[in-house]
Order: C-alpha cells, then structure tokens, then sequence
C-alpha cells in the first residue's frame, strides 16, 4: 500500500513529514495486454451497442481510464508492435509494413526491414535495467530468425513468441509453436496464454515486473469454443435483417467493388472476442488473488484496426471508415484502456489524441526510469492525462508505403488538432477530414481549406525527411513523372 507521507517519533509530538512519492512508493508493477486486430468499435467500452461481450474490458474501464483517440502507428500490426516497444515511429526503422507482406499493384511497395534491430532499445530492456523481471507471452512477429526474438529483446521468459504473425495451425492444439509446448486435447491458445500469465504473476510476485500478454487473438484463422460460437449464433438469429455489407472503393485493380462488413453479427469472429475478454478477466482476478492489484498498472491496447474489408471481413468498424491496411479511422484508432490505481480516476475518459509511439515513455516515467540514452524518441509519457491533467498537443504521423493485404492505398497521414490530412501515395491526391464533426471521414475538405490542407502536407513532408521515410518504387507501364513524396500532387 503506498503512503503519502512518514510518521516521525521524536522526543516531542509525532510530525508528519512530506516526502517525494520516489521515496515512499516501491515501482508499480505492469501488465501489458496487447489485441490482434480487435477495432476500436469492438469492445463494450466505446460501443455499448456492440454485439460482441466483454464483461471484463467494462470492468478494466470503469476502474480505470479510457482514451477515446488512441491510434496504432501503423495499419498493420509488426510496424505498431514496433513503435510499443522502442516508442519510435516504426519509418525510423524502415519497418514499415507487417513482416512478411511484399504486394505489388500499380506500383512496387517500398523496400523494408523485415525485423526489429538488436540494436533498439525495448521497453523491457529499459526496465529490465532499471531492476524489473520481464515476460512475454503470446505473439511477437517482430524478426524472422531466434535471435531476434522476445528472449534477446530484454524479455526473461518468452512464451509463444515466435516471427510468426498468427497462429499457423490454429487456435487449438497442436499448436505447432516452437515456443510453447502443446497442452491437452482441446485447448484453446488463448486460454493457454491466459493461464502462463497467471503462473508469471505467480512466479514474479514479490519483485517489480513487466509481464506482456500479447494475444493473438482476434487474428485470422476464425476459430474459437464451440460453446461460444453456439451462443452467438443463436444471439444472431435474434437481430432483425439487414444488409451485411457495403460495395466501396476498390483500390487493386479489379473490376469487382471491394466489400466492407457494416453489421456486427459474425459469431466466430464474437466468440473470440469474448474468450479474449475472458482472459483478460482471468489475469485480473489473479492480480486480486496474489493482492496486487494497487501495485500494478493495467494497459490494453490493440495493435491496429478491425478486419473489416477482406480475409472474410468478420467485423464492422462502422461508424469509422475502412479497417485493417487503411490509413482512414478504422485502420488506425484502437482501444486503450490504463487502471493506475491511486492516479487514474475510475470511469475517466480522456478525449486528447494519444499513440503507440508513447507506451515506452509513459511506463518508464511511472516506473521513474529515464528514457534510453542516444536515441530518438517519438513518444510522450501519458502520465499527466492518468492524473487527470493536459499535455501538449502536438501532430500525430503515419507512413504507410504498402499495398496491404486488405485492400487498403499506400499513404501517409498526420492528425492535428481535430483536423486529419491523409496523401495517397499513387498519385499525391490529399483529403481532409475534421474528425470531431465528421468521425467517418465522408466530407473531403481540402478544396474547401486548401490553406489548412497545405500547411498540414507540409508538415507531413518535413516529417518524412526527418524519419527518412522510403516510398513507392516505378513499376512498368506506370512510371510516374515524380515521387508522390515531392509535394507536388494536385490538392
């Protein structure tokens, strides 16, 4: 329990002296739960009328405080799980797409580096130095060969973290992970992690600790407890009918319209989410059960927006535009949700625009830990907003040189204020959307404000050089005259 001040006992009356909480608090514990594709408008907290339950993710928000406009660094999860980990803009590292991902369309993508270098400087590591013990459990995907992963990223204990992005043979055993061995019959992986966490929390009680559960789940393959897929059936079969999906935009070039989900009502796609809120659940109560819960900070995040626009599209991100591999709202925004007890205020919501790029600072200013030295860092600490004050505000950036998986344009953006520019890179077009009055970005200002328009794309080109951000390569026929990255695409 931590107190606010020392009792003295003198030779006359007790005095209560005052002195600085460094001295008086033991460093908090963390838990870092990290989601697969779960979007922004999948979990109760930010919609309460959504079809899927998560009980526990209520529970987390109401202790604690939700962000209302937290945003992935990228559309795509390795280049996110990158900026969690070092709080760099993943450009920085010339990590730019997920590890693995090489599609060409009208253009080459840019070239990438495939991994996080040895040389970065992870949020375990920082904490690891600062006398903290570290695991990670669940999905990494950050490097192709054994060198690269959790357990020479600063992590003691890895389990599960291999460079695959998903589980390769499904959800249930044999999991065919050469970093967790297989369970019983009939085990679920997400159970799994939920249960190797709580034998850390275990293990690591009495020291500080970072324990990240990075789940795979809600990644594709769609599989989860059949008794929970049963419920969810049934529980469709009561919505009344509806069109299912939207013809939009299609940026590869075929000739068919691409298709996005606009309804909540896939009930795989909802078991899943409700045994990953289950874990959650499980790892909480552990907390309460080893009487740390004052002691820990408790983030949840997700890693980038909900697949909405191909691979089956099993949710809607409605009422923001695209998903998974699109720069727009429901490519982007995620839920986050941070239980700091004694400094958060239970059921708080904070409205100020926040990143991935800033979990490394704000761990290591609550843990009282400096930031890692000759590095550039892109983040913030968010402790001022856990304690209910302001930071100041600044631009948020992405670059996304890539043709993803889901369909999505290669661009970048940067959200300023309550103003978002986006500039696709095929042709340097740029939209313009105020998000407070427009969330579903469908009112392209930048004719409109063109000054607005300008000023921001300026900013957003600085940006690039400072990060050195690479860009699309000419393909034949479809050479273009110049780099969209010139600025001198048509506004």
């Amino acid at each position: 329990m931590r107190l606010s001040c020392l009792c003295l006992l003198l030779a006359g009356p007790v005095l209560l002296v005052s002195l600085p909480e460094s001295l008086l608090a033991a460093p908090p514990n963390f838990v870092f739960i990290l989601a697969d594709d779960l979007g922004d408008m999948d979990i109760r907290p930010n919609n309460p009328d959504s079809f899927y339950e998560t009980p526990h993710l209520d529970q987390l928000a109401g202790s604690g405080m939700r962000f209302t406009d937290a945003y992935a660094a990228n559309p795509v999860c390795s280049p996110t799980r990158y900026s969690i980990q070092t709080g760099r803009y993943p450009t920085r590292g010339q990590a730019t797409n997920y590890f693995g991902g090489h599609r060409a369309e009208m253009f080459l993508p840019a070239e990438y580096r495939e991994q996080m270098d040895l040389e970065e400087v992870t949020v375990a590591e920082a904490l690891k130095a600062g006398g903290y013990q570290t695991a990670f459990v669940g999905k990494w995907h950050l490097g192709p060969t054994e060198d690269l992963w959790p357990e020479h990223q600063g992590y003691d204990l890895n389990l599960g973290g291999y460079h695959a992005g998903h589980p390769r043979a499904g959800y249930f055993v044999p999991y065919k992970n050469p970093k967790l061995p297989d369970g019983p019959e009939g085990e679920y992986l997400t159970d799994r992690l939920a249960e190797e966490s709580k034998k850390i929390i275990r293990q690591f009680a009495g020291k500080p600790f970072l324990l990240f559960l990075s789940m795979y789940a809600v990644h594709t393959p769609l599989q989860a407890p059949e008794h929970l897929v049963r419920k969810y059936q049934e529980k469709a079969r009561q919505l009344p009918e509806a069109v299912e999906f939207a013809d939009e935009e299609q940026v590869w070039r075929r000739p068919e319209p691409r298709r996005t989900r606009i309804v909540q009502n896939h009930p795989v796609y909802a078991a899943m989410v409700e045994s990953m809120d289950m874990a959650v659940g499980e790892v909480l109560q552990e907390l309460d059960r080893q009487k740390l819960t004052q002691d820990t900070v408790v983030v949840f995040f997700s890693d980038n927006g909900g697949l909405s626009t191909a691979e089956g599209a099993p949710t809607s991100n409605r009422p923001l535009r695209g998903g998974k591999g699109w720069v727009y709202e429901g490519g982007i925004r995620e839920p986050l949700l941070v239980r700091y007890p004694g400094v958060t205020a239970p059921g708080s919501v904070c409205h100020t625009p926040v990143s991935s790029i800033d979990m490394l600072p704000t761990l290591l200013d609550i843990a009282q830990l400096p930031l890692p030295a000759g590095r550039e860092i892109d983040g913030v600490s968010l402790l001022p907003l856990l304690r209910g004050q302001s930071i100041v505000e600044r631009p948020l950036f992405w670059h996304y040189p890539h043709y993803g998986n889901q369909g999505g344009f290669p661009g970048g953006a940067i959200r300023q204020g309550d103003f978002k520019l986006i500039e696709r890179y095929e042709d340097g077009r740029v939209q313009l959307y105020n998000l407070k009055e427009d969330i579903g970005e469908q009112n392209d200002l930048a004719r409109q404000q063109p000054r607005r328009a300008r000023q921001m794309r300026q900013k957003l080109h600085a940006w690039y050089q400072t990060v050195d951000a690479k860009f699309l390569r000419p393909r034949e026929p479809w050479a273009p005259n110049e780099s969209p990255a010139s600025g001198k695409g048509s506004d």
